[in-house]
């Protein structure tokens, strides 16, 4: 099969999969609703133009024609106004947005509706069903990295040799030759080969090379390497000394143009794809999960560059933010991969569950229209009933968050503004696999 034919299979299974990720997320909010007796009239998939729907009791199922999202339609999301009516008239363009929104809140109501309306639900049930989405997404995306990680495994660095370097030489010469009277290295004066795996380190058994690297960088004096070599261990002896190595970070990875001085043996370690064990996918997932927060708390500081990139050909870092075209896009090239197809389903499971984590994560921030934007509402209408009671005051009632809705559509103008420059970026500079 063509390249061309396996990045268009890739793009296809990518959207199929990003689907699948919203019809679950918005089953969260179906199943949850309907437990707390809210009645719910539309679940749909899309937005824009119906292109399939079929009623089954009183939800309208469908899938529309933009696959950016989907959402499902609850009956009395807000509550009604402070006269108790579900419109007012009003020439102000702010007020017009909250009557349009509580009016919005209450289409189909029929008789007999008036106790599955969602804001007459207790805060806690509302929380659970705003909360219920975005939670769906987390146990997708858990469930498939501890699934990609204890069965397929991930590229890792390992004990294992890769080369030998010949002779000492700082990190920060940038060179590939061995200057004049330049020392050997002690892993080659050691006679430590390419190949050779390193089972123990001066008597301290050795499983991952994040450990290997400190206890070298770390240690003092000659020690002892233990290698397995053709199937036979051997004790190699070597005596570390001090050079100037490239710096890393506190999770083990290289800090680029950073160098620090510390003991040195002179090899390369290789890499593969190794089955992690359960702990161990346990804290891979928890450390993609914090790089996935950081992320999306970096969004604002990354925008200008997004900017420079979409508009004025600047280069596309590989950490820049994409959208669902771009991600897409990297799927497409995945699966045209010249790699084995085991690697290449590790991989594009890892983007859909990449996918899955930043909608858990975007989701949840605490503004409007989001779910996190209605969460908080239901937690600060807790609040505020709390201390009403300590206080031994009237009940302040529900907190009518369509108040709120100027604020939200600044908040998702904003949002559809930084999809379209993303959008942009993804396709006049998108993000590439190589190159």
């Amino acid at each position: 099969m063509t390249t061309a034919l396996m990045t268009i299979l890739g793009i296809v299974v990518f959207v199929l999969g990003l689907l699948f990720s919203i019809a679950w997320h918005e089953l969260g909010h179906l199943s949850t609703a309907k437990m707390f007796g809210i009645r719910v009239p539309q679940y749909m998939v899309g937005f824009g133009p119906t292109l399939f729907s079929r009623r089954r009791g009183e939800t309208e199922y469908g899938i529309k024609a933009i696959p950016l999202g989907g959402y499902i339609r609850m009956i009395g999301m807000f509550p009604p106004g402070d006269d108790g009516k579900l419109k007012q008239r009003s020439t102000s363009p702010f007020r017009s947005m909250i009557e349009d929104a509580r009016s919005a809140a209450y289409e189909e109501l029929r008789p007999g509706d008036e106790n599955r309306l969602f804001y007459t639900r207790r805060p806690w049930k509302r929380v659970i069903v705003m909360f219920a989405g975005p939670f769906m997404n987390l146990i997708l995306a858990v469930a498939i990295f501890l699934g990609v990680l204890l069965t397929f495994g991930i590229n890792t660095t390992t004990t294992t040799v890769s080369s030998v370097s010949k002779c000492v030489v700082a990190a920060d010469e940038q060179s590939d030759t061995c200057p004049e009277n330049a020392p050997p290295t002690p892993a080659n004066a050691a006679g430590l080969l390419p190949g050779d795996e390193i089972v123990a380190y001066n008597g301290v058994a050795i499983t991952e090379w994040d450990e290997l690297q400190r206890l070298i960088r770390d240690g003092s004096g000659q020690v002892t390497i233990t290698v397995e070599r053709d199937g036979e261990q051997r004790t190699l002896t070597a005596e570390p000394i001090r050079n100037t190595v490239t710096k890393i970070d506190e999770d083990g990875q290289y800090v680029p143009g950073e160098y620090v001085t510390a003991n040195f043996l002179g090899f390369a370690p290789a890499s593969g794809v190794v089955q992690q064990t359960f702990p161990q996918a346990v804290d891979r997932m928890g450390q993609m999960m914090e790089d996935g927060a950081e992320a999306l708390v970096a969004v604002p500081s990354k925008i200008p560059m997004l900017w420079d990139a979409a508009f004025n050909g600047g280069e596309r870092a590989q950490d820049s933010p994409v959208g669902v075209v771009g991600a897409a896009r990297v799927s497409g090239e995945i699966v045209a991969l010249d790699i084995p197809p085991t690697q290449r389903v590790a991989i594009f499971l890892f983007v859909v569950a990449a996918f899955n984590l930043s909608l858990f994560l975007f989701n949840m921030l605490p503004l409007l229209p989001l779910d996190g934007g209605h969460i908080a509402g239901a937690l600060w209408e807790s609040v505020r009933r709390l201390f009403a009671k300590v206080l031994r005051r009237p009940d302040p009632g529900p907190f009518d968050v369509a108040k709120l809705m100027p604020l939200a559509y600044v908040v998702a103008g904003v949002f559809i503004c930084f999809t379209l420059l993303v959008l942009i970026a993804d396709v006049v500079n998108p993000v590439r696999l190589a190159g």
